[in-house]
Parts: structure tokens; sequence; C-alpha cells
């Protein structure tokens, strides 16, 4: 009855039953009063949080910011290719690509950064940038936020839910190891599935083929079996194992799982949101964050578009602007946006002087010198621009952001305390974000927009 194995992410038992044994042995010692200690610290130390909640829109593969948030429509169509034609949003003095008119609608909602950058061109080690805040080659393997949010909001310290903190919808995103040294309990439960299907099939949730009450009567079966556990109730140890079981079967027959159950929606709201694997997957995200799930990851694949750009874009961006806008409206209509950062990027650009030469035929390659990132909700501004990039979207015109000054960001906004230190391993001394003093680049927390 496992939720999932190891080598994907954490078993649901392991989650709940380790941590008991841990106590009631005596094992946790020492390091576990530590790392309590160092959770309660930095709550302590941390702001009063605004947001209790992440979705991350992650744009695996790294998305054009010309044909997208930064637009250059006098740069030349060498650079704009077709997509030439900008529109203006909701707010006066701020364009997106033409593509996406329902999120220039909700424009007053998300704030649009035009100055990333990291200068890194490489899938793996842009993603662990964007994701950690770290340069990689220094012989560690740093938590990503997704991790260090469960670390700071979840079953070590206030979070009773049977859904795991950290899910990713629904595939693993596979560039990097998203616990670090941290280990495996931090890293994030993957689905599986596809939302957009009924049932949406989450592993060791939802059981294709296996009707509710065939599962039911296989518990009852089972249930039966169990002469050791007949024979030794009242003790501690199977107690807290039959406990840790219930949770599971809630999860799979109870109201726990329901969560997955999109059928529960309205079909308008479905229809709103898009009939499809990216539309379905935010409203499923939606329904988590909720639910109380503190950490959402939408892997959405396909923006590595080196071939036929703009054949992919007049694919794929309607499909985005229709699930992410109908996202920021829904959780606005519920007033969970206030509570909710909405991350959307990926990690990196992609070149804004386009590849017409074959066999590309209209391709842009990956970027990391500059490229756009949106957030909203959760303490964010809306409404706002933050930096700029030069006339053909190449470099950082004013006021760069690295992606640790963003990751700093959201923690504060989280009310996780910048200043705190992870639990290592090796008992090394490893603070929450990178600083300059780790030879790493920044400019400072994103204060003009929280």
């Amino acid at each position: 009855m496992r939720i999932r194995d190891n080598a994907h992410g954490p078993n649901l038992w392991e989650m709940k039953i380790s941590r008991r044994r841990a106590i009631k042995k005596g094992l946790a010692g020492a390091a576990g009063l530590l790392l309590a200690e160092r959770l309660a610290s930095a709550a302590a130390g941390a702001s009063q949080p605004k947001a209790k909640a992440v979705i991350q829109i992650w744009m695996w593969g790294g998305p054009a910011h010309m044909d997208t948030f930064d637009p250059k429509p006098d740069s030349g169509s060498d650079y704009t290719g077709p997509l030439n034609k900008p529109i203006k949003t909701n707010v006066d003095g701020i364009i997106i690509g033409e593509l996406l008119p329902m999120l220039a609608q909700q424009a007053d909602k998300y704030s649009i950064i035009r100055s990333m950058t990291h200068g890194i061109n490489g899938h793996e080690t842009a993603s662990y940038m964007v994701q950690t805040g770290r340069q990689s080659g220094d012989g560690q393997v740093y938590p990503c936020v997704g991790a260090v949010v469960s670390l700071f909001k979840g079953y070590d310290v206030a979070y009773t839910g049977l859904i795991p903190p950290y899910i990713v919808l629904t595939t693993p995103q596979g560039r990097f190891s998203e616990a670090g040294f941290l280990g495996s309990r931090y890293k994030p439960f993957a689905t599986g599935g596809d939302p957009a299907k009924t049932p949406f099939v989450v592993e060791g949730v939802v059981a294709q083929g296996i009707t509710e009450k065939r599962q039911k009567s296989r518990r009852e079966f089972l249930d039966k079996l169990n002469t050791l556990g007949q024979a030794v109730k009242g003790n501690p140890q199977i107690t807290a194992f039959e406990k840790c079981e219930d949770q599971a079967y809630d999860l799979i027959l109870g109201d726990g799982g329901k969560v997955f159950d999109l059928s529960q929606e309205k079909d308008e709201l479905r229809e709103q949101y898009g009939r499809n694997w990216f539309g379905q997957s935010c409203l499923a995200a939606r329904r988590l964050v909720e639910r109380g799930v503190p950490y959402v990851t939408i892997n959405y694949k396909g923006w590595d578009t080196h071939k036929e750009h703009f054949q992919a874009m007049r694919r794929k961006l309607p499909e985005m602007d229709k699930g992410m806008a109908t996202l920021l409206q829904d959780l606005s209509d519920r007033g969970l946006l206030e509570s909710t950062i909405v991350w959307w990027g990926g990690e990196f650009g992609r070149t804004p002087k386009v590849m017409w030469e074959a066999p590309w035929n209209g391709g842009r390659g990956h970027y990391g010198n500059v490229f756009s990132v949106v957030v909203a909700g959760g303490g964010f501004k809306g409404g706002r621009v933050v930096g700029a990039s030069d006339d053909k979207a190449a470099e950082v015109k004013e006021r760069p952001v690295y992606p640790v000054d963003l990751i700093a960001s959201m923690y504060e906004l989280l009310g996780i305390d910048t200043n705190a230190k992870l639990p290592h391993p090796q008992s090394l001394d490893v603070g929450v974000i990178a600083s300059a003093a780790d030879g790493l680049k920044t400019a400072g927390p994103l204060k003009e927009i929280i």
C-alpha cells in the first residue's frame, strides 16, 4: 500500500511512521532536537508570513521571453519573427505577447521581472541555479525551494495534512536532485497520471481499473488475515502502525484523496481552465493549496524550442494563457491569491535572434543572459514591472535580478528566516540562502514589489 517508492519520492507510511518510531525509541536524539530548535528559531526570526503556499509553474526547457512577457516589436523580424504585434494589458504601459490575451486582462494581479539573469546556458546547471539559488560545483547538492518550504512548512513543524507537503504535477523535474542534502524525506511526491483524464490516476492513490468497492473488500480481507495485529492489540508500535494504515487508506478511499478528483468541480470551470494537461494541472494545484498543501510544482514541458519555435508557440501559448489566467482569477475569487505565491518561469529564456537557418528553421536557443519571470500573490504586488532588458532583449539594461534575489523574496513572504541554517548531514554551516560572501551575484530582494 505504498504511496510512492524511495526511488522517486517519499513513501507516505515512511513519512508518517519513521518520525513516530524515532520519537518512541529515542533515536531522534540531539539531531532531532537541533532540527526542532532551528526551525523554531527560524520561525521566531522571520517576519509575519503573508504567504502560506506556492504554486510554481515550471516552464521546463526555458520559455522565450520575447514572445511572452518582454516583447520588442521594434527590434525587427530577425528578432520578433511573426509574433510582432504585442498587446496592451489592463495596466497602463504594460504590454505582453500577442498570444496571451487572457493574461493581458489579469496583469493587475501579477508583476513581471524582465531582468532575470545568471548567464548559464545549460539546462541542468541553469535549473539548479534557478531552483536553489546556488552555483553548482562546490561539492554540495543544495535543496531546491520546494524542499526548503517542505522543511519549514511541512511535517517537522505544524503540517498535519495527509497529502505530502511538496507535490509535483505530474512528473519529476529530472534536471537535479530536488531535496539535495536534506534527503528523501523532503523530495516531492510526483503524482504521475494525467489530470485531464477521468479518473486522474495518481500513483498509489488511484488504482486504474480497480473499483472503490473492490479496494474496500481487499482491505477487509487483509484485516481478517492480520492475526498478529489482533494478537498484540494495544502494543504502542502496532497501534501507531495501524493509525498510519488508516491514514493511508483514508488517502486512497476516504476524503483525503478526493483532492485529486477533479470531477467534483463544475464543468464550466474545468472548461475555463482548459480540458488539457496544463489547464487541469492548474485546477489540481488550486485544489491542493486550498487543502493546505504548502508547495505545488506544475512541471510544464514543451518549451525547449530549438526547431520550428513559432509553430510550437501558436500551440502552447494559448494553452498556457487560458490555464494560468484562469488560475489567477480562480485564486482571487476564492480569497486564496493573497496567501498563495504563483511563480512562473523556467531555467532561462531563449535567444533573442531567431535561428532561421536549417536545421532550426526558425528556432530559438538557450539564453541565460536575460529572461523573464512572473510572480503573483502571497504578498507580491500586481501590475508592476521590475527591471528591463535592452532594445533587443539581449542584455540586462537596468535592475538585474538574480535567482537568489527572487528566492530570498519568496522566503521573506513565506515567513522563512533568510538568516536561518539548514540541517546538514555533516553538520556544515549552511544558510537557507547563499550570500555575496559565498561568491554569488546578488542585487538584493525585490523590495519594489513586496
